[in-house]
């Protein structure tokens, strides 16, 4: 295991610690027309439950 011979300075922690950042989650449009509502891609739309194109007339989740 790797182990630092001497202490980082803060200005080299801070500068790692930058490039740490957070990005916003992407949204898709669900598919039924009645819905519209936006959701997480590859999950169930939580406002109507149906999941998919394919899937429009089927219900996944009971809401």
């Amino acid at each position: 295991m790797a182990v630092p011979k001497r202490r980082m300075s803060r200005a080299n922690t801070h500068a790692r610690r930058s490039q740490w950042k957070t990005t916003a989650a992407t949204l898709v449009t669900c598919v039924n027309p009645a819905c519209r509502q936006k959701h997480l891609p590859h999950t169930a739309c939580p406002s109507c439950g149906q999941y998919g194109p394919r899937s429009a007339r089927r219900q996944v989740l009971e809401v």
